[in-house]
């Protein structure tokens, strides 16, 4: 009678389990059907990302720190990903890179100071920070600057360098023609 107890509650138990596990399943589903396909893509991408994760913890091919940084950089990336679309409401996503403190040599050859980094700077034509995510650790967030926009930075840099030299030489520049600056002879 007891083991027959015991049976019956260890099922109903697992049932519960199977049931909150399945109604955590629907909510992350219903959250993310609020987003359109592309950013419901990315987020399918992580959620696959976090099950490799876990696979390879689960097989004992990771250490336990691997596993919790990954998890902490996958939980942030799915929440700035989520700002982004809502601030945005829009159903694009750039490339995300989330790094920590010390991972910063990984995107930079040349890390910018941390203390430096405002929201929205561009770093090297290549990454547009978006800011800070604590997820368990602290993670800053880039996003990667499409190709259109990287060369649409270079050439406005381009111009902006052509017209201080042209400024520092006394040189106007007006549509297509270049003339020099008029002397002005004091007596």
């Amino acid at each position: 009678m007891a083991t027959r107890r015991l049976l019956s509650f260890s099922l109903a138990g697992s049932f519960l389990i199977l049931c909150l596990s399945d109604a955590g399943y629907a909510q992350t589903f219903a959250e993310d059907a609020q987003y359109g396909p592309v950013v419901r893509a990315y987020l399918g991408y992580l959620k696959n990302e976090q099950e490799v994760v876990d696979d390879r913890a689960s097989r004992h091919e990771v250490t336990s720190a691997y596993y919790h940084r990954n998890s902490n950089r996958i939980r942030a990336l799915r929440q700035m990903a989520m700002r982004i679309a809502r601030e945005t409401r829009n159903d694009y996503l750039p490339e995300l890179e989330a790094v920590s403190a010390d991972e910063f040599g990984s995107l930079f050859e040349q890390p910018p100071r941390l203390n430096a980094l405002r929201v929205g700077e561009v770093f090297r034509t290549t990454f547009r920070y978006l800011g800070v995510v604590r997820s368990g650790e602290v993670f800053y967030v880039f996003a990667r600057l499409d190709p259109y926009e990287q060369s649409e930075l270079m050439a406005r840099s381009n111009k902006s360098g052509a017209e201080a030299q042209n400024s520092a030489a006394g040189l106007q520049v007006s549509g297509s023609k270049v003339t020099r600056a008029r002397r002005v002879n004091t007596p």
